[in-house]
């Protein structure tokens, strides 16, 4: 495989020294790109995007022709694991993600299939096969998953929730037909991880994007373990080189220490979390990704830039900080404007790492 050109991006992670603060986005490609919607509208649906190789390959590079990023994310969905586990996955407008199926019994728990990701999920690793060619080694490309447990909450709601009614219900009431499903998903996420890891992704990232939903006690037993557990799983030395792992739990600002413990080389961090007050609970122990709240970039540049100070500013010298959002870009911000806060980073990180 071609050498990185560019490594700042997994040097930060691994806390290694670099001459700047590596930056990317959450949802990078997405939406907020006119160039996006256009190969949206060609691809017909969402699904069909997410499915088509060429096309995912293709919106994944859009951005980075556009802004100086420092790392490319394979564009995906994080319910791919739950639909090759037969639940039927569709997209609904304004509605958003739905199954057909949703877990509803302990038979439909008993009955849920660990997919091989070589076969059922063959069209994602074709995409990082893909990906990770057209990169020809300008930038890091990034994998991900969601989390067991934000995968569990839509596979038992049937899609998106507001109170987790039916999710909280089966925990509560049925633990241990819970965990039953949960120690399912981890291996499925293990193995679709090491999967997109052999494909040539040279980091990847575990999304618990419904981990802040959750009591302390219940974070515990049923997000955080089963991230360990996958943590646990995953082969990250390739040819004597280390794969990077990301853990990111939004609101998961209270359990920052016990999540540092977790085995997660990096931790990423809502807009919520102060940065200085995190790397100070963390110590040396894992690099910090984020932390710029979405919002902030329907702001005017000048703002915008203000704000990138202060974050690079808060976490201080040294490496071990990935600048990032705190949560993915929302769609209709004005292009310009990530330029903005791209050129920023670029401009006002380099004195923070003499």
């Amino acid at each position: 495989m071609t050498a990185l050109k560019n490594d700042i991006f997994i040097k930060a992670l691994l806390k290694q020294a670099v001459d700047r603060t590596p930056v990317w986005m959450m949802r990078q490609a997405g939406r907020y790109l006119p160039e996006y919607r256009q190969v949206r509208e060609q691809a017909g649906s969402f699904l069909n995007l997410c499915t088509n190789p060429e096309l995912a390959c293709e919106v994944t590079l859009q951005p980075l022709r556009r802004f100086d990023f420092d790392a490319a994310i394979l564009f995906s969905d994080i319910l791919t694991i739950p639909d090759a586990m037969g639940l039927g996955l569709y997209f609904t407008e304004g509605e958003g993600p739905k199954f057909k199926y949703p877990i509803i019994t302990a038979a439909d728990i008993k009955k849920l299939p660990i997919p091989d990701p070589n076969i059922d999920l063959r069209y994602v690793m074709d995409a990082v096969s893909l990906i990770r060619k057209n990169l020809q080694g300008s930038v890091p490309l990034i994998g991900f998953s969601g989390s067991p447990w934000t995968l569990a909450t839509y596979m038992v709601e049937g899609g998106s929730s507001k109170s987790f009614q039916r999710v909280k219900g089966l925990m509560f009431e049925q633990p241990k037909l819970m965990h039953e499903m949960l120690d399912k998903i981890a291996l499925s996420v293990a193995n679709y991880l090491n999967a997109q890891i052999e494909a040539g992704a040279q980091a990847v990232m575990l999304f618990d994007t419904w981990g802040g939903t959750l009591s302390s006690e219940d974070y515990i037993e049923f997000s955080l373990y089963y991230a360990k557990q996958v943590r646990s799983l995953l082969k990250t030395d390739i040819d004597g080189q280390q794969i990077p792992t990301i853990l990111f739990t939004k609101g998961g600002g209270l359990w920052l220490e016990t999540m540092a413990d977790s085995g997660y080389d990096a931790l990423g961090l809502d807009w919520q979390t102060d940065i200085q007050i995190a790397r100070a609970r963390v110590g040396d122990k894992v690099a910090l990704q984020g932390n710029l709240d979405p919002v902030s970039l329907y702001a005017q540049p000048e703002i915008i830039v203000d704000k990138v100070k202060t974050i690079l500013q808060k976490y201080g010298q040294g490496s071990g900080h990935v600048f990032n959002l705190g949560h993915g870009i929302l769609p209709d911000i004005n292009p310009e404007h990530v330029k903005a806060m791209v050129d920023a980073v670029h401009e006002f990180s380099p004195q923070y790492h003499r």
